[in-house]
């Protein structure tokens, strides 16, 4: 366990350094001037954050949210990196697997909001007190430029396995795993469905209709409503945002399974823990949160969530995640990216 501690801190120190983990930005705060503060770390969408802080702001003006947005990478190595000076109070809506690792860390301080029994088991930590609560599940899917596809005739694909058809090399983009989240809980789809011979086997072919691998989930989603590239690897939310927008957009979610992970919440442990941010970690599983959750996600956490089938979706989409352990992927997570890496980098853009 020693080793794995090491690689996984080398790693997201790595991830750090490079994405200059220091800035961070503050799209979004809330709560009256003088007020208790609470600093936030989340890697939710931009397009997200504004309306969850209004939300909260209603529930609790008495207290003011700094947030501070980044990718799940650079979060999570930032939490690692001031383990001793901890500077945020609670993590907000970061990818679990990744999470698991700050917690390996010492990094998080066990708690469970109240209201925690409602959430399905399968999207929250076993232990008690949990050290970590989920609030909403993405997944993989296909962003497929139809215009693109019909200028060059060629079908939309529905498969992994059709993914690594001739006809569309250098038509693809996907996330990078030690970067993005997306990018991660895909290749542990891969691994899961077709074991781990054949799942690398499948990425070196995927790899050939590969034009590049973005460090952003939502990127390749972007791309393919541009037309910059005709497929993208990302997950549900995004494509079905951008086909909203007008984008010649078909949403596939791959007949095999989705890969997924949960949008998770924590207490960071440090020495002077706020009460503010218990109450804050206890209204972010509430209804009301819970509602402007589900207003991006088609998956939240909630036990018998109901609600029907959402827009952009054929069917139930819990139906069409495959079986993911958490605990598992997070121990596994450095010796799967360090392979991905040597084998698959070369494609990468660059990091900014």
């Amino acid at each position: 366990m020693k080793k794995w501690y090491s690689s996984f801190f080398a790693g997201v120190m790595l991830v750090a350094a490079l994405t200059g983990c220091g800035q961070s930005s503050s799209p979004a705060s809330g709560g009256k001037s003088g007020s208790s503060e609470l600093t936030v770390y989340t890697a939710l969408e931009d397009d997200q954050i504004k309306a969850y802080v209004e939300a909260f702001n209603k529930a609790h003006p008495e207290i003011k949210l700094n947030i501070v947005r980044d990718s799940t990478g650079v979060i999570v190595a930032k939490l690692i990196a001031e383990k001793d000076n901890p500077q945020a109070d609670v993590v907000w809506g970061t990818a679990a697997t990744e999470l698991l690792g700050a917690d390996l860390q010492g990094a998080l301080e066990p708690y469970s909001p109240k209201g925690i029994e409602r959430i399905d088991p399968e999207f929250k930590d076993s232990r008690e007190p949990a050290h970590w609560v989920g609030i909403d599940a993405f997944e993989t899917a296909f962003v497929v430029n139809t215009k693109e596809l019909e200028k060059r005739s060629l079908p939309i694909p529905k498969s992994y396995a059709d993914l690594i058809k001739p006809e569309y090399k250098g038509m693809i983009v996907m996330p990078n795993p030690s970067s993005s989240g997306t990018g991660f809980f895909t290749v542990l789809a891969w691994l899961e469905l077709q074991g781990d011979g054949e799942a690398w086997s499948y990425m070196d072919k995927l790899h050939e209709n590969i034009a590049v691998y973005t460090h952003s989930g939502s990127k390749p989603a972007k791309m393919a409503a541009s037309g910059e590239y005709p497929i993208g690897i990302s997950f549900g939310y995004r494509g079905i945002t951008e086909k909203k927008k007008g984008a010649p957009l078909e949403i596939v979610f791959p007949q095999e399974g989705a890969g997924w992970d949960v949008e998770a919440n924590a207490l960071v442990k440090k020495p002077q823990i706020k009460p503010e941010a218990k109450t804050f970690l206890d209204w972010a599983i509430t209804d009301d949160a819970m509602k402007e959750y589900n207003k991006n996600f088609a998956i939240i956490t909630l036990k018998d969530a109901g609600g029907g089938i959402p827009e952009g979706y054929t069917k139930d989409p819990k139906s069409q995640l495959v079986k993911n352990d958490l605990n598992k992927a997070a121990a596994d997570r450095a010796g799967i990216l360090a392979e991905w890496d040597k084998r698959y980098s070369t494609k990468s853009e660059p990091k900014q």
